[in-house]
């Protein structure tokens, strides 16, 4: 197995560099980028989007020539070429690509990230400013999608075909179908002061004066906030983990062992228990740390749009308008370190739970 855990490692390397390159090969094409952005606000113009879509010579895109200086920018025009060049050496467009992309490299292995090109503030720092709010809708959904789907997966399989299979089978279609961003909508018109009810808040993870609260208190104001966002990202992984679950206990409810198991008199419970959920749990189990991932990054951004929810999500997407590279490429990189690495950890969640796995023995 160490020999398996030390391939997975190296592979993490190549991989991460391939990710990076050619994230950064897509970026060289894409226009309005840091400096366009820096001369449309001096423009008045609002950004560099704007910019390029409004009429005349002031738009801030890149002229076919691709010369030095000034030219590159029809924005600037009305600057000093000295100015512009400044602006490139600070955002270190003076140099050339493949230096830029080595360089961010190396500083990326040291997990030295920068800073901000907009924000007073180094993309650690950022970063860990708004991981709260992103980790506490993933942990929570991503808990309570398995404390609900595993024990009503069970049910549902037990009593495949029964009145109770086939309603709460309806229940979980129409929940999947429904979107996640449509969910959330309807939660915030009905529970949060919209057309209804106003139990809820609209926005935020805390009320105001959250620090002069009781402990008891904070945590009870902490999950009155929490409530509805952790609810509407829950909706769509809890059917797809609840089917899994189901699925997976009937194919070993129908094996041979568990006939054996029942034919030497043992009750329902203990074959159930004893026998088919070790076996029927290990894709289940294993996944959590998958299925964390992809709620923690997939589905944050919609989520923390509608609650007024500062995270993660919001964080990419205002570095991705904004051309802020530093943010891009650094949460980038830590989240593309952070998906490779859980793939190794579910990996060994399957050994752990089941160790007639060996990784080791497949070939390469």
């Amino acid at each position: 197995m160490g020999s398996y855990i030390l391939r997975r490692l190296a592979l993490i390397i190549p991989t991460l560099i391939g990710i990076m390159l050619i994230n950064f090969v897509l970026t060289q094409f894409v226009p309005g980028g840091p400096v366009e952005q820096i001369i449309a606000r001096i423009e008045g113009q609002g950004d560099a989007f704007s910019a390029i879509s409004g009429s005349g010579d002031m738009g801030t895109q890149m002229t076919p020539d691709a010369g030095g200086g000034a030219d590159k920018y029809l924005g600037a025009r009305g600057l000093p070429p000295d100015f512009i060049a400044e602006l490139e050496k600070q955002f270190g467009f003076d140099k050339p690509a493949w230096q830029r992309f080595l360089t961010m490299l190396w500083n990326y292995a040291h997990f030295d990230f920068g800073q901000s090109y907009f924000r007073s503030i180094s993309v650690v720092d950022l970063v860990l400013e708004k991981m709260p709010v992103s980790i506490s809708l993933g942990l929570w959904s991503t808990l309570i999608a398995y404390l609900i789907s595993i024990p009503l997966g069970i049910r549902k399989a037990v009593q495949d075909g029964s009145r109770f299979d086939t309603w709460t089978s309806g229940a979980i279609i129409v929940g999947y179908a429904i979107p996640g961003f449509l969910f959330a909508i309807l939660l915030l018109v009905v529970f949060a002061g919209g057309s209804y009810l106003q139990w809820f808040p609209l926005r935020g993870l805390h009320s105001d004066g959250w620090e002069q609260l009781s402990f008891p208190a904070q945590v009870a104001d902490y999950f009155w906030h929490i409530a509805l966002p952790v609810l509407a990202s829950t909706i769509a992984s809890f059917a797809t983990l609840t089917l899994l679950t189901k699925n997976s206990f009937l194919d070993e409810i129908k094996k041979q062992y568990v006939v054996t198991a029942r034919a030497k008199g043992l009750s329902e419970g203990a074959v159930l228990y004893g026998h088919v959920f070790r076996n029927a749990m290990l894709i289940v189990i294993a996944g959590f740390p998958g299925l964390f991932v992809s709620v923690f990054f997939g589905s944050s951004l919609i989520i923390e749009t509608i609650f007024s929810l500062d995270g993660l999500g919001r964080l990419g997407y205002e570095a991705a308008i904004s051309r802020d590279y530093p943010v891009i490429f650094g949460t980038l990189y830590v989240f593309g370190l952070i998906g490779l690495l859980v793939g190794l950890l579910s990996d060994l969640m399957y050994v752990w739970i089941d160790p007639r796995i060996d990784f080791e023995s497949r070939e390469t």
